[in-house]
């Protein structure tokens, strides 16, 4: 497997793999990753569906990427994914896989062509005092202290960062700062994770520091991930054969081990409570879903409070199976064992009347059944004791979504404190109590609030014991590379295997670590598109430093460094050349 860039190999066809017609594929889960996985196995490795098997715990695919309608609670969404132009793997998997919507159309073409048309962008992305803008005007408010705190970090060797946690590497100047309150809102960092992943993503998405504030650079799909992302891959797969089979739960995969050599030879499972066993040849290639950041995930309802779930899950005593067979294939218990650190809670609320969506019209500032964006991402409340944010994307969500209601994706970081209308943790709140929560901060009158909350919504909270678990501090080894050296027939698929340079929570990372295996254990001469080289554009690096520093010039900067450099003779003849037009261009002279 190599990686590769540029459009010479992105539109390039493989030829099939030698062997490949005595090959078969065994994937543990259903999950984007795996599916991701499976997709390439059929387009790019060319293997026969038939030999392919999917392995899935649940009755029903699609992992942390669900939407759906329970036919007592509702609609659900645990979670919301957010995308942007430069996922190279998973454009590149979705450009060949066909709409369920509209015949002679990739799932590409039309996610590009809704985007086009009906760019994101938020009106309002933090409020206050119940419902106020909170008047961050778009701006960061980075001290100059917590700007060179952000820059230092910026140049830290990854190895450098093992096991630091990002409130060893920032003081209070960058934790009072708009751009902490932009970035953990966004991407659910605590001051406790890990300080590499933090440094990984401000360098992945440099690109996008601009647009923070107002989120206009992401991307959203026309429905829930499962009905827009999901269901495709699974037609698509079906179309060809691929063999699912569900209420499958594998606990172990066993490894024969030499000195040189790693082999699977045998999965171990369990058919509706029915232990198998499945006998592997090294032409029998595994792709196993090692971790899972929706493992025990609970539900509650309106009037009940979801019950926690803190066993180790499912996926999480997998992999500690496979692991204590040999280090390479990491350590799960860096990641599982402190649910303190890595739970928060989401609700979905859907709007019964027409009640409560005239609060939302007031603070989104959009019609919110246009059918276009409404708050262009989450509306972050920085008074909240909870930290709650909360999301409607295009209206209806869902499919069966009648036209007269709205879903709406409410979450809340600290779940264990209690709220400021609701004097109890979210983590111990019914349905109704989150929303009365939620009504609260939108600034409905306290009078309403209550008959509102039980008469004109329905929610269903959900509460995620590892939610953020690949956040936590690691090390070199924590997690296992996608295929550890030596594997012959084994790969490590999703957010818990290890892959360079790219960020954990996306799907670009579960479809990324999907395309590298496929293409490491089948040998497919086809090179992996590279993460987008962002951080490496002086271009880029100019123009987040200008945005971080709310429209102040170089010369307003009065660190010694910077102004011992705008001193120095050297710096005056820049005028006239290019370095001197990329820093007028950017603002920064």
């Amino acid at each position: 497997m190599y990686y590769s860039s540029g459009n010479y190999e992105a539109f390039a066809r493989p030829e099939k793999p030698a062997g490949v017609d005595n090959k078969s594929a065994y994937l543990v889960g259903s999950g984007l990753a795996s599916l991701a996985a499976a997709c390439f196995l059929v387009r790019d490795g060319q293997m026969k569906g038939e030999n392919i098997h999917i392995l899935e715990e649940m009755s029903l695919p699609g992992g942390a990427c669900d939407g759906i309608k329970d036919s007592q609670k509702g609609f659900i969404i645990r979670g919301g994914r957010e995308m942007e132009s430069h996922f190279e793997c998973l454009w590149d998997l979705f450009r060949s896989i066909p709409s369920i919507e509209t015949e002679g159309i990739s799932v590409l073409d039309e996610y590009y062509w809704l985007n086009k048309k009906d760019p994101n962008y938020s009106l309002m992305r933090v409020i206050q005092n119940r419902g106020e803008d909170a008047q961050t005007n778009g701006t960061f408010g980075l001290s100059e202290t917590a700007s060179m705190e952000i820059i230092k970090l910026f140049m830290t060797r990854d190895e450098d960062l093992y096991d630091i946690k990002i409130n060893e590497v920032f003081t209070e100047d960058f934790f009072a700062s708009n751009f902490w309150l932009y970035w953990r809102t966004m991407f659910a960092f605590e001051d406790w994770h890990s300080a590499l992943e933090m440094k990984l993503y401000v360098q992945r998405f440099i690109h996008h520091i601009g647009g923070l504030p107002d989120f206009s650079t992401l991307k959203f799909t026309k429905y829930n991930q499962y009905e827009s992302l999901i269901q495709p891959m699974v037609k698509y797969l079906e179309s060809h054969h691929v063999h699912f089979q569900y209420n499958t739960t594998v606990t172990n995969v066993i490894f024969d081990i030499t000195e040189d050599k790693k082999t699977a030879k045998q999965i171990i499972c369990t058919h509706n409570e029915v232990e198998e066993t499945i006998d592997l040849s090294e032409d029998d290639l595994v792709f196993i879903t090692n971790g899972s950041c929706t493992e025990n995930a609970t539900l509650g309802d309106h009037s009940h409070a979801p019950a926690a779930n803190n066993s180790v899950g499912g996926c999480w005593q997998l992999w500690r199976n496979i692991a204590v067979q040999e280090p390479a294939f990491g350590h799960p218990d860096k990641f599982c064992t402190n649910i303190e650190e890595t739970n928060w809670e989401s609700a979905t609320v859907t709007t019964l009347d027409d009640k409560i969506p005239k609060y939302i019209e007031k603070i989104c500032k959009r019609d919110p059944f246009s059918g276009k964006v409404v708050t262009g991402g989450i509306i972050s409340i920085k008074d909240s004791k909870w930290l709650m944010s909360y999301t409607l994307n295009r209206q209806p969500h869902f499919k069966e979504q009648p036209k007269d209601q709205l879903v709406v994706w409410v979450y809340g970081l600290f779940t264990d404190v209690p709220g400021d209308y609701i004097k109890k943790p979210m983590k111990e709140c019914t349905g109704q109590e989150i929303t009365e929560e939620w009504l609260y901060h939108m600034g409905v009158p306290e009078n309403e609030i209550s008959e509102l909350a039980a008469n004109s919504a329905r929610c269903v909270p959900c509460m995620m014991p590892y939610i953020t678990a690949f956040f936590m501090p690691r090390t070199q080894g924590d997690r296992p590379k996608v295929v550890p050296e030596g594997c012959v027939n084994a790969a490590f698929l999703g957010q818990f295997a290890d892959t360079v340079r790219d960020t954990v929570f996306t799907t670009e990372y579960s479809v990324r670590t999907a395309m590298e295996a496929v293409y490491t254990l089948l040998n497919v001469d086809r090179g992996v598109p590279e993460v987008f080289g962002s951080c490496y554009d002086i271009r880029v690096l100019l123009d987040s430093t200008a945005k971080m520093m709310d429209g102040k010039k170089l010369a307003d900067i009065q660190h010694p460094l910077v102004q011992n450099l705008l001193t120095r003779p050297e710096f005056k003849m820049i005028s006239g050349t290019v370095i001197g037009e990329l820093l007028t261009k950017y603002n920064l002279i």
